[in-house]
C-alpha cells in the first residue's frame, strides 16, 4: 500500500485545475447503463471509484474506453442485471446501479456495498423509494434482489434528503410509464448534473436542486456527449489547504456557487477570498481565527465531506471551535491521528471540540477514511519535519494524485509505493 511522506512548513501558491466531480461521475457512469446508443462522458477523471464502476459496467456487459480524456461507454450489448461482491465491497457508489438495472432489464441483483467506514449509512432509502414505484424487493444471503415487472410512476416522499436515493429513484424513473414526483429529494449540485445528463439523453426531468423533483417517463434514452461538473470537495480542500498553510492560490474550472458555505466560513476566520467567474482565489497572510460553531448539514448547509479538512484547519487557528457531526456518526476518526500530531481536540459523541495549537508536528499516521486522509494531508503540509501518512489508497478514491497538484503548489509530498 502505497505511503505519503510529507516534509512541511511550505506555504502554498500558484493555480490549480479543477477535476471532473467523483460524486457527479458515479451516478452519472451508473445511469449510462439506461442508454441505447453510445455515450461520451468527457474530462473523466480515472479516481479508483470511478474505475471500479467501469468495471461494474463491463461485468454488466458493456464495452467501455477511453481515449484520451473521454470515456466512451457502449451499453447496447449488456446483458447482465448481476453485480458480485467482489466490486460492490469497494465501492459504495455500487447501489446507484439499482435503479438503472431495473429500469433497464426489470431485474437487478447486487451485493451489500462498500465504500469508507464512517458510519452507519443504511440502504433503507433506497429500498422503500424504488417500492413506492412498483419494485418487488428481497434482501438475502447479503444480496438485493429487485424485480421490477410491476415498475410504474409514482410518488415517493424521502424521510431524509438522501443524496443517493434521489439519484436512484430518478434514474429508476425515467422510463417508468407516466410521471413520478420526489419530495423532499436532496438538493446537491450532483443531482442537477445527473438531471442534465438524462435529459441530454432525451429525459424528461424536471426540480433538481430543489425539494421536488419530477420525471416523466419516456420510452427510450439515446447517445450522448457530456461533460459533467467540477468536484467542489477537491476545490473546498484546496481553499481549505492554503487556509491552513497560507499564501495566494487560484483555482480554476470550479464553480464558487457550489462552496457558498465554506467561503462564508473561510471569510469569518480571516482568508481573503475573490470570485470571478469560474475562478476562485484564496490568500492568506497570518493566523486565522477559530470559527467557533461548524454544523454540517444537507446542501446548502456546511458538507460533511469537508468536515475532516475543516477540522484539521480548527487545530491551528486563534481560539476555540465547535464541530457537529449531523451525518455520520464516525466520521471523527481523524482526530485520534491529528492528537498525534499535537492537535488539541476533545470528541463525545457527534460533537468536536478544538483548541487551535500554534503549530503541529510531524508523525506517522494513518489515513482511516478518504476525507479524514485529505485531513491529514493538509495538517503534513503545514506540520514541523516530517509526516508519514499510511493507506493513501483511500485517498485515491476521491483525489487523483492529490500530491501533484499540491506540489504544484509548493508543497513537498512524495509517494512512495510498497
Amino acid at each position: 500500500m502505497d505511503k505519503f511522506f510529507i516534509e512541511g512548513g511550505t506555504k502554498l501558491n500558484g493555480d490549480v485545475v479543477i477535476p471532473t466531480a467523483k460524486n457527479a461521475l458515479l451516478p452519472i457512469l451508473a445511469c449510462s447503463i439506461m442508454c441505447d446508443g453510445v455515450v461520451e462522458i468527457e474530462k473523466c477523471t480515472t479516481y479508483t471509484d470511478v474505475e471500479y464502476m467501469i468495471k461494474i459496467l463491463e461485468e454488466l456487459g458493456a464495452e467501455c474506453e477511453i481515449i484520451d480524456d473521454t470515456l466512451i461507454i457502449n451499453s447496447s450489448l449488456a446483458d447482465k442485471y448481476a453485480i458480485p461482491e467482489e466490486y460492490t465491497k469497494r465501492i459504495r457508489s455500487s447501489i446507484f446501479m439499482l435503479g438503472p438495472l431495473v429500469s433497464r432489464f426489470g431485474r437487478a441483483k447486487v451485493a451489500y456495498p462498500g465504500g469508507c467506514n464512517i458510519g452507519a449509512r443504511p440502504i433503507d432509502l433506497h429500498i422503500k423509494g424504488l417500492e413506492s414505484l412498483g419494485v418487488k424487493i428481497v434482501e438475502r444471503h447479503g444480496y438485493i434482489y429487485c424485480n421490477a415487472d410491476n415498475l410504474s410512476a409514482g410518488q415517493v416522499h424521502l424521510d431524509f434528503p438522501s443524496v443517493g436515493a434521489t439519484e436512484n429513484i430518478m434514474m429508476a424513473a425515467v422510463l417508468a410509464k407516466g410521471t413520478t414526483t420526489i419530495y423532499n429529494a436532496a438538493k446537491e449540485p450532483e443531482i442537477e448534473d445527473l438531471q442534465n445528463f438524462i435529459n441530454a439523453m432525451g429525459g424528461k426531468v424536471s426540480g433538481a436542486g430543489t425539494s421536488t423533483i419530477v420525471i416523466e417517463g419516456v420510452s427510450r434514452l439515446h447517445s450522448v456527449k457530456y461533460k459533467p461538473i467540477s468536484d467542489r470537495i477537491i476545490a473546498g480542500t484546496y481553499l481549505i489547504s492554503c487556509a491552513a498553510a497560507g499564501g495566494k492560490v487560484t483555482l480554476l474550472d470550479t464553480n464558487h456557487s457550489f462552496n457558498t458555505a465554506l467561503i462564508s466560513k473561510l471569510r469569518q476566520s480571516g482568508c481573503k477570498i475573490k470570485l470571478n467567474n469560474d475562478k476562485i482565489t484564496i490568500e492568506v497572510g497570518c493566523r486565522l481565527r477559530s470559527i467557533s460553531k461548524i454544523e454540517t448539514l444537507p446542501y446548502p448547509g456546511f458538507p460533511t465531506d469537508l468536515q475532516s479538512q475543516m477540522l484539521t484547519l480548527q487545530t491551528l487557528c486563534r481560539g476555540n471551535s465547535m464541530i457537529i457531526e449531523n451525518l455520520f456518526e464516525t466520521r471523527f476518526k481523524i482526530y485520534t491521528e491529528l492528537k498525534k500530531m499535537g492537535a488539541d481536540i476533545l470528541v463525545k459523541d457527534r460533537m468536536a471540540i478544538v483548541s487551535g495549537v500554534k503549530r503541529l508536528f510531524g508523525a506517522s499516521v494513518t489515513a482511516p477514511d478518504l476525507r479524514s486522509g485529505a485531513g491529514l494531508v493538509i495538517a503534513g503540509i503545514c506540520a514541523e519535519g516530517y509526516t508519514t501518512i499510511n493507506d493513501v489508497y483511500h485517498i485515491d478514491r476521491g483525489y487523483l494524485h492529490i500530491e501533484n497538484d499540491l506540489n504544484n503548489l509548493g508543497a513537498r509530498i512524495t509517494r512512495v509505493k510498497e
